[in-house]
C-alpha cells in the first residue's frame, strides 16, 4: 500500500518531475502541495539526468547514468509495460533499487502506485 507521509530528519526522497516543476512554477495547480511537503523535510532530494532533463533545471544532487543502470532502467521498462513506465521513471526506480530509497516525491501517482522497487516493495508517495 502507497501512502503520504511527512519526512522526518535523514530521510531521502527521490525527486520526479511534476514536483520539480510544480515547485518551480507558483502558478502550477501542485505548487502549494510540493512547498507544503517539504516544510518539514529535513534529507536529501536525490534524482537522475533524465528527470532533470525533462524539468530543464537543475536540483542539488544528481546521479549519473551507468551503464549497469541503463541495464536495470531497460528491465524495469520491459517489466513495467503495462503501466507504462518512461525512462526518467525508471531511472529513479533503478535508483530506489540501488540505494534503497521508498519514497517518492511525484506528481505521478498511477505510476509509483503501480511500480515496485527490488521487485516487491511499494513506494511511498509525497505529496
Amino acid at each position: 500500500m502507497t501512502t503520504s507521509k511527512t519526512s522526518a530528519a535523514g530521510d531521502n526522497w527521490l525527486l520526479d518531475t511534476g514536483p520539480l516543476v510544480a515547485l518551480l512554477s507558483k502558478n502550477d495547480s501542485a505548487h502549494d502541495a510540493c512547498v507544503g511537503a517539504l516544510d518539514s523535510f529535513r534529507g536529501h532530494l536525490i534524482t537522475a539526468e533524465p528527470v532533470l532533463t525533462e524539468a530543464m533545471h537543475l536540483v542539488r544532487r544528481q546521479l549519473a547514468m551507468t551503464a549497469e543502470r541503463l541495464a536495470s532502467c531497460k528491465t524495469l521498462i520491459a517489466r513495467h509495460r503495462d503501466v507504462p513506465m518512461d525512462f526518467a521513471d525508471a531511472t529513479l526506480v533503478a535508483v530506489a533499487e540501488e540505494l534503497g530509497i521508498a519514497t517518492v516525491f511525484t506528481l505521478d501517482r498511477r505510476g509509483f502506485a503501480t511500480y515496485r522497487w527490488r521487485k516487491t516493495r511499494r513506494f511511498e508517495i509525497v505529496p
